[in-house]
């Protein structure tokens, strides 16, 4: 399992670089990272301090710091 989440989080890590913040649907769509692992490898990353969590509403935006 720690495999799954550290790769999720690579993917996710990676593809904000590339694409600048977006929503956690957006992120989710685009690289295919199911919903569960998409959460658990954004606490992987905020606890490294290499993501920023903005909220509006109901939609939460991610970016990388």
């Amino acid at each position: 399992m720690l495999n799954i989440i550290g790769d999720a989080a690579g993917k996710i890590w990676q593809y904000l670089d590339q694409n600048g913040s977006a929503s956690v649907t957006k992120i989710t769509t685009e690289t295919g990272i199911n919903k569960n692992d998409i959460q658990r490898a954004i606490g992987w990353l905020l606890k490294e301090d290499k993501l920023s969590i903005e909220v509006k509403g109901r939609i939460e935006t991610l970016s990388l710091k």
